[in-house]
């Protein structure tokens, strides 16, 4: 499967959509339709369609957006020093698509790893389990789990 931007991605997005991905804006908190989500699957980014976030890897941080311990490709997330708004941070995009995701911040779960990266949901479309292999993402049902 081949993961690229195109005119096409971008001309489908919602204005929110677009602003979050390609203007690098932010989502108020607790507002994304992701926030609250566990149901298992598979999320990607939007734009490009590449394989972002497995299920397995959320957890409720309580900080307003997604948050998951680590990429299910590490190759398809980039981080990027973020000196904006007067901090330090460290942005994370999507590799092929370009898309701005979020950051990623050293106070996740220890037992997860110790990240967590906090994702705009208009930066994401969720695949369920049942739909991955239908929809060419069946290599990532390993890292999907259901959740009990």
């Amino acid at each position: 499967m081949s993961y690229a931007k195109t005119e096409d991605a971008v001309a489908r997005l919602t204005p929110e959509q677009y602003r979050v991905t390609q203007q690098n804006g932010t989502e108020r908190p607790f507002t994304g339709e992701y926030d609250d989500h566990f149901e298992p699957g598979l999320y990607v980014d939007i734009v490009s369609g590449e394989p972002l976030f497995a299920s397995s890897a959320k957890f409720a941080s309580g900080c307003g957006w997604p948050s998951f311990s680590k990429p299910v490709v590490d190759a398809n997330v980039t981080e990027l020093r973020d000196t904006t708004h007067g901090m330090v941070r460290v942005e994370v995009r999507s590799a092929h698509g370009d898309s701005h995701l979020g950051h990623v911040f050293p106070d996740g779960p220890r037992a997860m790893g110790g990240l967590r990266y906090c994702i705009n949901s208009a930066s994401l479309r969720f695949i369920p389990k049942d739909r991955m292999e239908a929809e060419g993402y069946g290599a990532y049902l390993d890292q999907v789990e259901d959740r009990k």
